[in-house]
């Protein structure tokens, strides 16, 4: 399956979500995250994220598409992130 992850966490953890999301998929630009997961892996990155989020202030929202046929990406202004996966 292709993600798309989105998140808003407080400061404090902003590092550590990074760290933990960029194992699994690759970094578009800031606190978007994007690429192809395994079942299993996407239910590993949700346990990690679940322990390194406080439920009461950080969102993390995912995405999910089966696949990206009928999907596109564009972008307008400075690129950041890496281009490997794109949609």
């Amino acid at each position: 399956m292709f993600i798309i992850l989105v998140y808003d966490v407080g400061e404090k953890r902003v590092g550590k979500v990074l760290k933990i999301c960029r194992k699994y998929l690759n970094w578009v630009q800031n606190s978007v995250l994007e690429g192809e997961i395994s079942d299993a892996g996407f239910k590993k990155l949700k346990l990690e994220l679940k322990r390194a989020i406080n439920d009461q202030e950080d969102s993390v929202i995912f995405y999910i598409l089966r696949t990206t046929k009928y999907s596109s990406r564009e972008t307008m202004g400075i690129k950041k992130g890496g281009d490997e996966m794109i949609i």
